[in-house]
């Protein structure tokens, strides 16, 4: 399979730099599998286009703020992108993969400053493009990051250096985030609001919570021509016992099980056996998701619109089918619909 069949070209222009005003007015888009339709509305309308008994199943994970910046010892700026907390540990320190730009050379050993509570240390190199670093905190460091560091936000919402936004901070979350760890947000959660989600459950559609922090591999491009021959990144995930039971409870009654987001969708077919069961726990999945994969657990998926040729748009095309995708694309694009993590979303059933 050939990564150029999922290329299309989009106008720069509609590449969403700025959130809506209000989450739940961005535009959606319906997709009906069976019928091959396509209908435009408004996220609020969600709740019309799903059934009592409906399960929702969405990514409580928080992204922190995983972009620093500091100077080293002999001088000179450094910009830190923590990736993910590694499972070593360092007396008095955190052990992290992170990419480390520099104007000089990185060297191990070299030590970053950034205030007087955090400074790091690098060890050695984790991979051709990332670094282990060792980070001495006084206090807590996810308070500390909160307090000095930066929202990473994907390479094509453009921000000044060492800057964000008036909002990025709130926007770039969903409302229910609850565990930190994403250096990403699940994005198709940025559409809801607490009101929308108790409307949802007066109209008897169940809200259950996986955690996947989400990792940099998220932004970056599949470098294989060959669809087959591209790894995926790792990123660790949780579904807790009371998840699974709700899951596993509407699967067997027929109620459909509807994925928001591509991050759940990982969780739901990477902890869901070949009867249709979702087990509990903490995992790490590198699931890799292409047309012709056999899904196991979802009946309906709400994402936004993704990147040309990426593993995002090769998941919504196993699911809805690739010619369906770019034609609904395509009338995205003719519609002036708004791209990519601040932008509009869609339903496909």
């Amino acid at each position: 399979m050939e990564l150029r069949d999922f290329d299309y070209n989009l106008p720069k222009e509609l590449i969403a730099q700025q959130p809506l005003e209000r989450r739940d007015t961005s535009r959606l888009m319906v997709l009906k599998r069976d019928r091959q339709e396509v209908e435009h509305r408004s996220f609020s309308d969600l709740p019309a286009f799903l059934r009592p008994g409906d399960v929702l199943v969405a990514n409580d994970t928080r992204v922190i703020p995983a972009r620093l910046y500091g100077r080293k010892e002999t001088g000179g700026w450094v910009e830190l992108f923590l990736l993910k907390a590694l499972p070593l540990e360092q007396e008095g320190g955190h052990i992290w993969e992170c990419l480390i730009k520099s104007k000089r050379r990185i060297e191990p050993g070299m030590r970053i400053l950034f205030d007087e509570t955090l400074s790091a240390r690098v060890l050695d190199r984790a991979s051709d493009e990332a670094w282990r670093v060792s980070l001495s905190c006084t206090g807590n460091l996810y308070e500390v990051l909160q307090r000095i560091g930066i929202t990473p936000l994907p390479p094509y919402i453009r921000r000044q250096r060492g800057t964000e936004a008036s909002g990025d901070r709130q926007r770039y979350q969903t409302v229910y985030a609850a565990h930190d760890g994403a250096v990403a947000a699940p994005t198709a959660g940025l559409h809801f609001t607490p009101v929308l989600i108790e409307k949802l459950r007066q109209a008897g559609i169940e809200t259950v919570f996986v955690t996947l922090h989400v990792g940099y591999g998220t932004f970056q491009p599949l470098r294989e021509d060959i669809v087959e021959r591209h790894t995926m990144h790792t990123e660790a995930l949780a579904v807790s016992p009371e998840t699974a039971a709700a899951v596993n409870r509407a699967k067997a009654e027929k109620r459909r099980i509807i994925a928001v987001g591509t991050t759940s969708t990982r969780v739901l077919e990477s902890m869901t056996d070949e009867k249709g069961m979702l087990r509990s726990g903490e995992d790490e999945t590198g699931i890799f998701i292409y047309p012709g994969y056999r899904f196991k657990a979802l009946d309906g998926l709400i994402t936004n619109f993704h990147v040309p040729k990426s593993s995002l748009l090769l998941l919504v095309s196993a699911f809805a089918g690739r010619d369906f995708i770019l034609r609904a694309y395509a009338e995205a694009i003719d519609q002036r619909y708004r791209f990519f993590s601040y932008g509009d979303a869609m339903l496909i059933v």
